[in-house]
């Protein structure tokens, strides 16, 4: 719909390209909706203890940490969005079929067979890609000093 909507005046030699890069940014959109949507209900469903009255209160069910070596220092805090901003980044800097594998596989956590139905491939190829794109993103994570 988007590729009739948007570009229907571009001519016919350059509809499959556009095609492909709306249908590789609606991938990752859902993809961060569903992220989102699973770290909001996962967050809160960890608080779901309910009283004798049946009354759930987020504030007394919330337990900061006492010591003061569990909590986490605002360097350690940075830090880390630094490293998922970097992961995201050299995601997103991936080919697009290494990074559609990449996801399905890994962030979805689909089979083999699933992902290929879904990419509409051989499961060899899904192998290759999530090869290919593990390999690529060690390799950009060592150039930056990141180690995991």
């Amino acid at each position: 719909m988007k590729l009739a909507q948007h570009y229907g005046d571009k001519p016919a030699a350059e509809l499959p390209m556009l095609f492909q890069r709306i249908l590789s940014n609606c991938t990752l959109d859902w993809f961060r909706r569903q992220k989102t949507r699973r770290a909001l209900f996962s967050n809160l469903s960890d608080f779901e203890s309910v009283d004798e009255d049946g009354d759930f209160d987020l504030l007394e069910n919330f337990v900061s940490p006492t010591d003061s070596r569990e909590a986490e220092s605002a360097e350690d805090t940075t830090r880390r969005a630094q490293i998922f901003q970097e992961i995201e980044e050299q995601i997103a800097a991936l080919p697009g079929r290494q990074r559609e594998a990449f996801l399905m596989r890994y962030w979805e956590e689909m089979d083999v067979a699933e992902t290929a139905a879904a990419m509409g491939c051989s499961e060899g190829s899904v192998k290759t890609h999530c090869s290919r794109a593990v390999h690529a993103l060690s390799k950009a994570l060592k150039a930056k000093g990141i180690s995991l």
